[in-house]
């Protein structure tokens, strides 16, 4: 699957992707604000954030189908932490965990050009057939 999702289509482990860009911080959403995107469901803090999604998800969703930025420029597909995000360029880029982001930002143009170059390659590949 493109996105990274849980064992019941859950994106972004349940953060709201639109939070990121409008609190500048990763908020859990709440089942109560959903819409399902590409066979994923995503959660929102609000209807408001919700509704922004809806009418334009692009803006929203996080690179590389919410899987780890670092892992996709090393060719994997990696669960990535919500905790762990940046945003680049209006894009919004997560990672494995804080030690692997460190890592990440140590060069974030050259890791984004290297994950771009890989991504539609592994895209529709499984991620445990990428290890």
């Amino acid at each position: 699957m493109a996105v990274n999702t849980d064992d019941q289509g859950l994106a972004l482990r349940g953060y709201d992707p639109v939070a990121y860009f409008i609190d500048g911080a990763p908020v859990e959403g709440s089942a109560a604000f959903t819409a399902t995107h590409e066979g994923a469901t995503y959660r929102f803090a609000s209807a408001a954030n919700r509704d922004a999604f809806v009418a334009d998800p692009d803006a929203y969703l996080p690179q590389y189908g919410g899987f780890c930025a670092f892992g996709t420029a090393m060719g994997y597909k990696v669960d990535a932490d919500p905790a762990a995000w940046r945003i680049v360029d209006g894009e919004l880029y997560l990672n494995l965990n804080q030690k692997v982001q460190r890592r990440w930002n140590t060069d974030v143009p050259g890791y984004i050009e290297m994950a771009d170059g890989k991504w539609d390659a592994i895209r529709d590949v499984p991620a445990d057939e990428l290890r």
